[in-house]
């Protein structure tokens, strides 16, 4: 789908839940489309989106961020227990769960995996203790193949972090 089609489909949803897509929300939902890939936080969101609106605030985007969380247009994940809160695009017919992610902690690299792997896990979670499974997040942390690479031509072990490029994980 084209990011014309998929903001067009982003206009309908916020119309058919009540609201308006105004200039300031436009701006903001057209850095989401323009960095899908990129899970960029909200102050990250802010300062591209500011770059074209100068005169929006960080609180309306904020406000926008929230407002698409709740119509599902939009997931909250978290990749370190820093507080730090980045957007990913929710998937258009996706199944009922939200994709994983794989990071790398040396480049700050994220991938995403779009399988459910996690079947067997919630089949035996809903029969060992009677628990119905409606979502799951999966982050794994590790180096990917580009540094481990790089590591090896360095003469580093490929499977252990190169510390002088380790990412700072907090700024993610």
């Amino acid at each position: 789908m084209s990011k014309a089609e998929q903001l067009e489909q982003i206009r309908k949803q916020l119309q058919e839940a009540g609201y308006k897509l105004t200039a300031q929300r436009e701006a903001t939902v057209a850095v989401i489309l323009e960095c899908s890939q990129a899970h960029l936080s909200a102050e990250q969101i802010f300062i591209k989106t500011k770059a074209e609106v100068p005169e929006i605030g960080l609180a309306t985007v904020y406000r926008t961020l929230e407002m698409l969380t709740e119509l599902h247009v939009l997931n909250k994940i978290s990749f370190v227990e820093d507080g730090v809160t980045h957007y990913d695009l929710c998937e258009e017919n996706a199944s009922q769960h939200f994709h994983h992610h794989l990071l790398c902690l040396q480049c700050g690299a994220i991938e995403e995996i779009h399988e459910d792997l996690l079947v067997s896990v919630e089949q035996t979670v809903a029969e060992r203790f009677s628990f119905a499974v409606l979502d799951h997040r999966l982050t794994l942390q590790g180096i990917c193949a580009n540094c481990q690479a790089a590591n090896s031509a360095n003469g580093l072990p490929a499977n252990q972090l190169d510390p002088s490029k380790q990412v700072d994980i907090s700024q993610l």
